[in-house]
C-alpha cells in the first residue's frame, strides 16, 4: 500500500515523549499536542466548568476552545495549536483551570 511517507521516503526527525497526567506518551517532532494525544487514543482532555463534560478537539484550528489543557502549569493552552515539546507535563483541565482563584 503506498503512503505519502512512502512515497517521498521521509520519517520523522525526533521522537521524545510528553507526561499526560502522569503517563509517558510518544511525540513526534511537529506533532500538535493535541495530535499526540489523539494518537494515545485519548480523546477528551479537558472538562467543562459547568457540569463537568468532557472536551477534546473540536475545530482543530483554534477557534473553539474545546481542546483546552494545562501545559507545564500554565492553564488554558489550546491542545490543537501547541506544538508538542520533549519533556512538557500536560494535564487534564478542569473547567476554567484556575483552582486557586475558586470559580
Amino acid at each position: 500500500m503506498r503512503s505519502p511517507r512512502s512515497l517521498v521516503g521521509g520519517s520523522p526527525n525526533a521522537r521524545f515523549t510528553v507526561d499526560f497526567d502522569g503517563r509517558e506518551l510518544p511525540a513526534l517532532e511537529g506533532q500538535s499536542i493535541a495530535a499526540v494525544l489523539w494518537a494515545a487514543g485519548i480523546l477528551a482532555w479537558r472538562t467543562t466548568r459547568e457540569g463537568g463534560s468532557p472536551r477534546g478537539a473540536f475545530c482543530g484550528i483554534g477557534s473553539c476552545y474545546d481542546c483546552l489543557v494545562t501545559v507545564n502549569g500554565r492553564p488554558n493552552q489550546r491542545a490543537c495549536l501547541l506544538p508538542a515539546r520533549p519533556g512538557d507535563a500536560v494535564t487534564t483541565q478542569e473547567g476554567t483551570g484556575r483552582a486557586d482563584l475558586a470559580v
